[in-house]
């Protein structure tokens, strides 16, 4: 298991949801936190409630130089753990060019803009963790998930390169492919929401597989298994069962 105490971590989109709960539940096992966001008042908030050391460095994931910037405020770090993101439910026919773009940026480019200037230090040291969060959105296309089941597979896609790479040279690469958890986002769905966590006990579960060794991680278990095996169905099968034609 891993050591948690004196390691400080950079956590990014922490103001709220399973980043909120994540930070209370690593602060509690003794990790110093850097808490990102773009809302400096929630990250205080916030910090001001952890039982440990926590420092407030807003970031906007969209801005490269924001990026930069903070990335040099933080400093060393011996994690990272990127759970940024938005989201808008919307079919292909009522296609948000803007709702889209900034799905795309945030969910998986800002993700990559981090990772650009996180990721070469923890590579020269030899030594680092990082924790990306995926969905179960992402692993096949689903209706009425343009934009956001896209950026989190090409997130997914991105920790599955990062592993093949960085396997054996002292950086761990970790993903965690969440179902529905009940936040500010998924109050936006009209659509019931099968086996919806609340964000501790989802925090509960990401912490744990942080501890470990393993990979990828996609809860909950037996949601997760319906993705997972729909890898295996041919295109035919696959979209009459979950995307039946309309009229």
């Amino acid at each position: 298991m891993r050591q948690w105490q004196g390691k400080r971590y950079w956590l990014i989109g922490a103001s709220e949801g399973l980043g909120r709960a994540l930070a209370e539940r690593m602060s509690r096992a003794g990790v110093e936190l850097v808490l990102s966001a773009r809302s400096a008042d929630r990250l205080r908030a916030l910090a001001d409630t952890l039982p440990g050391k926590a420092q407030v460095v807003t970031v906007d994931v969209g801005d490269l130089t924001s990026v930069r910037a903070a990335a040099r405020t933080v400093g060393t770090i011996d994690g990272l753990v990127y759970l940024a993101g938005v989201y808008w439910p919307q079919p292909a026919q009522e296609w948000n060019a803007e709702q889209v773009e900034a799905m795309c940026d945030i969910n998986f480019t800002g993700a990559a803009r981090v990772l650009g200037v996180a990721l070469p230090a923890m590579v020269a040291r030899g030594a680092g963790h990082v924790v990306l969060t995926g969905s179960l959105a992402g692993f096949r296309g689903l209706p009425g998930s343009i934009g956001y089941g896209a950026s989190k597979a090409g997130l997914m896609h991105l920790a599955e390169s990062m592993q093949a790479d960085l396997r054996g040279s002292g950086v761990q690469v970790q993903l965690v492919n969440p179902g529905f958890i009940r936040t500010r986002l998924t109050e936006k769905n009209d659509f019931a929401m099968p086996f919806i966590m609340d964000p501790d006990p989802a925090a509960a579960l990401m912490f744990d597989h942080m501890g470990g060794e393993r990979f990828k991680m996609s809860f909950p278990a037996l949601f997760s298994r319906l993705f997972r095996l729909s890898q295996f169905l041919p295109d035919w099968a696959y979209f009459r069962l979950f995307a039946p034609r309309r009229g």
